[in-house]
């Protein structure tokens, strides 16, 4: 956050994405920041930090896990916010989601601070293909699951998101069909082996994944994929390398 504040960066809202994906001309140092899940950590470290620095970004929420009750303190740093991936995996498993997931005070908090935007990260999170035995079972519980998400979020937020994440940015034509039919309009996968430019199909949003890793980081990494010869090479040679020829179309 502090490399794109100190470069000139500004961070775009879901909006102004889609509207870039469209042929709208947006600042050359633009950014879509997103943020997974809903973790506490969201709320605890990286809300105060956007405020810091004036940036903003999305979070899709898996509404299965989100509950209410007061808001912690970003001052107490409260103890599940320091959980790793693996562990906040493990607590919800046990039904501990609360202790690990950021709460609809907090949510609130975020939204009149303008530090994020919060979308459809599904009600569950989870992989319907691996489950369902038949075709219609799949695209039936997709749907009730992207649906519930859905009517969560409007009586939550007001309005209805058009924008969801894939859980494990799994995602194929089923998917693509149910989230379509249930009014969803931009699909974000975990993917990233095609740069998002204006005409780009707003059904398969590809996404840089940090990792944690730190500014000199991700200052390569956007540098490389803005610049208009080497970023197309370089994300032709990522399919190469990945699909084969039969995805460099």
């Amino acid at each position: 956050m502090n490399w794109l504040a100190r470069n000139g960066y500004v961070t775009l809202t879901a909006d102004e994405f889609a509207r870039f994906l469209h042929g709208a001309a947006m600042p050359d140092k633009s950014i879509l920041l997103t943020f997974d899940d809903g973790y506490l950590d969201n709320y605890i470290h990286a809300h105060p930090c956007l405020e810091r620095y004036g940036l903003n970004a999305i979070m899709f929420l898996v509404t299965g896990r989100v509950h209410d009750g007061p808001a912690r303190s970003v001052l107490t740093r409260d103890a599940g916010a320091e959980h790793s991936h693996p562990e906040c995996e493990r607590l919800i498993r046990g039904g501990q989601a609360d202790d690990v997931t950021v709460r609809w005070s907090e949510i609130d908090l975020m939204r009149a601070a303008g530090t994020f935007e919060f979308h459809s990260h599904t009600h569950s999170h989870r992989r319907w293909d691996l489950s369902c035995t038949n075709a219609a079972s799949k695209f039936r519980d997709i749907s009730t699951d992207i649906e519930t998400s859905k009517l969560i979020l409007t009586e939550k937020m007001g309005a209805a998101s058009t924008h969801l994440c894939w859980p494990e940015g799994y995602y194929d034509d089923d998917y693509i069909a149910a989230a379509r039919a249930a009014g969803f309009e931009y699909l974000y996968t975990t993917r990233n082996t095609r740069r998002n430019v204006a005409g780009s199909d707003p059904h398969q949003i590809h996404r840089m994944a940090d990792n944690g890793k730190n500014g000199e980081w991700l200052a390569g990494k956007v540098q490389r994929y803005q610049h208009v010869q080497w970023g197309a090479a370089y994300y032709w040679f990522k399919r190469f390398r990945e699909f084969g020829s039969s995805a460099l179309s």
